[in-house]
């Protein structure tokens, strides 16, 4: 068990308890580390359970973990997902920092591996939810690096949860070939390119390690023992493993594909979804249980003794619905729009941020009649339409069902408006990838490019 990330297991029965930030009360110790302390905690306002990791700055900062940390509450901001543990909020004083998460009251998923093997039914649910909670990291550039039982938990429903991405990497860890570097992992579960010194992909690491841990349901062991970690590596260098008899010939031919040594290979996720054996009784989530992010990047400093709190309240919702039809720019944000022009790389940022804008060459009016038929061309049906405002809504279904934005175009001047793109349902980095792929293309003829910086002319690329 690794105690640092245990949520579920109690190790002090203490009955002290404290209130911070006014919004918490801590109670028991759930779990500790050689840093960290985990604590059994309670939203006052809801009285809602949750586990409060603590860290000492000082620790931090002595133990080299600073980056450690920063990729880790990086990582769960940008993975919402029901089958991994929710990082709710961020705080900090003057010498600790507080990670506010879910509170996973199953336990370790670890304890109901270690009685031994699954019903074939059982560790096809575990598995499933497993490979949609990766699929999810995947496609938002992570990979967990460090996927074993012991990093997963079961909630009250019995459903598995995925923590501890305290090995995980980001996009922009990677080298310019895509591939990673650094060698990282527990040995019985570590895919055997991640210690060849020549680069790996994390994606296709990680599902070896999937593979691993769908052997270990299905038969009680491990599929590469021996009495010492190099006897193991050889093992799995040659992915050299046997079967019991009991496991069907459908579960034995998914582990054979996730299990090859050669990663170009390997089954993908796409792969392992397509296979007759995992899509029996799947059904991929699309209604996320989580609402989006309230989390704000409020920049604490993990290295210096300052004080950095954050509320969690997304104070963006007191204003939502009272915008005027005609609102104020000042020219700054007009000058940004036009050196930027459909710009939405701030989608992937933490922050809270205005609509996606650009400004029109052309009237609002003008501009609604050709937004309207981009959307036509792009298989969006307008689902309401006000003056200057429409919105729209995709046929196909997502990881968060069907994409659907508002769209509202406010006129500056003659002949000038500023259109404003927001989603308001699906998911957000389709909807960033939309818009980039084919939105911006559609409506090419419609921006107005920055005409005094050639280097800011956004709108050819």
């Amino acid at each position: 068990m690794d105690p640092k990330t245990e949520q579920a297991h109690t190790t002090d029965n203490s009955n002290l308890r404290s209130i911070i930030f006014d919004k918490y009360e801590m109670g028991r110790v759930l779990g500790q580390g050689n840093f960290a302390k985990v604590y059994h905690g309670r939203n006052l306002a809801t009285n809602e359970s949750v586990a409060i990791k603590v860290i000492k700055k000082e620790k931090l900062k002595k133990e080299r973990l600073v980056k450690q940390i920063k990729r880790e509450v990086s990582v769960m901001r940008l993975v919402r997902h029901p089958h991994i543990v929710q990082l709710k909020e961020v705080m900090a004083t003057k010498g600790k920092i507080f990670l506010v998460m879910e509170y996973v009251k199953g336990g370790e998923f670890f304890g109901k591996v270690a009685k031994g093997k699954l019903s074939e039914d059982v560790a096809r649910k575990y598995f499933q939810q497993l490979i949609s909670a990766v699929d999810f990291c995947h496609s938002r550039g992570v990979t967990h690096r460090d996927l074993k039982p012991e990093n997963l938990l079961l909630d009250e429903n019995e459903d598995l949860k995925v923590s501890d991405f305290g090995l995980s990497a980001l996009p922009e860890q990677r080298r310019a070939d895509g591939m990673l570097l650094t060698p990282c992992g527990t040995p019985a579960y570590v895919a055997p390119e991640v210690l060849k010194k020549k680069g790996y992909d994390g994606s296709k690491a990680d599902i070896w390690s999937c593979g691993v841990i769908l052997y270990v349901l299905l038969s009680g062991y491990l599929p590469f023992q021996g009495e010492n970690v190099m006897r193991i590596y050889r093992k799995a260098f040659k992915a050299e493993y046997e079967f019991p008899d009991w496991i069907s010939p459908q579960a034995k031919n998914l582990i054979s594909k996730l299990l090859v040594a050669d990663p170009a290979k390997r089954y993908s996720i796409p792969d392992i979804m397509r296979d007759p054996w995992f899509q029996f009784g799947f059904m991929r989530p699309i209604a996320f249980s989580m609402k989006d992010s309230t989390l704000e990047d409020n920049e604490i400093d993990f290295n210096e003794d300052c004080v950095g709190v954050s509320d969690g309240v997304d104070h963006d919702k007191e204003v939502q619905g009272r915008k005027p039809p005609r609102p104020f720019y000042n020219a700054f944000e007009i000058i940004s729009s036009f050196s930027h022009g459909f710009d939405l790389r701030n989608l992937f940022e933490t922050r809270k941020r205005s609509p996606s804008m650009f400004i029109c060459k052309f009237s609002a009016s003008a501009a609604l009649v050709k937004i309207e038929a981009v959307a036509k061309k792009l298989n969006f049906r307008v689902t309401g339409k006000k003056e200057f405002a429409v919105r729209m809504q995709g046929d196909e279904e997502g990881r968060k069902g069907k994409l659907a934005m508002k769209v509202e175009v406010f006129e500056v001047a003659k002949e000038v408006a500023v259109v404003e793109f927001s989603k308001s349902a699906g998911d957000t980095l389709e909807y960033v990838k939309f818009c980039d792929e084919q939105v911006r293309p559609s409506l090419k003829d419609i921006v107005w490019s920055w005409q005094g910086d050639s280097n800011n002319n956004t709108n050819n690329h």
